[in-house]
């Protein structure tokens, strides 16, 4: 089979913009599950399955008005080991959007000396 040059430029660009998708996508996931098991550490529960899973990929406009992918992510934690929570988080361009899951405590009173 013969390809033409212009179909082997457009293999070539299709090919590229697949890897891109995917790089980014990988980047995203392990941006996501530094930022689960870093919740989860800071707030003292256990992080379960030590992964994160994609459930959701949308086209948004950023605060610099250019088109970018915001992704979602969740993640499953636990206070006791027996029971299971879920969180959630959501990326765009690398960066935290939303995050709902395991708080670190806060102080809320300072008992004086």
């Amino acid at each position: 089979m013969n390809l033409s040059p212009l179909s082997a430029l457009l293999w070539l660009i299709a090919g590229g913009a697949a890897f891109a998708y995917w790089n980014a996508a990988r980047a995203a996931a392990e941006r996501a599950g530094m930022l689960g098991r870093n919740a989860c550490k800071a707030a003292g529960v256990i992080w379960l399955d030590q992964s994160v899973h994609a459930n959701g990929l949308r086209l948004r406009r950023g605060d610099d008005g250019w088109l970018g992918f915001e992704r979602s992510f969740r993640f499953e934690y636990s206070y006791d080991g027996v029971d299971r929570h879920v969180g959630r988080l959501v990326l765009r361009k690398g960066q935290l959007i939303s995050f709902v899951g395991p708080m670190a405590p806060s102080i809320t009173s300072i008992e004086p000396h």
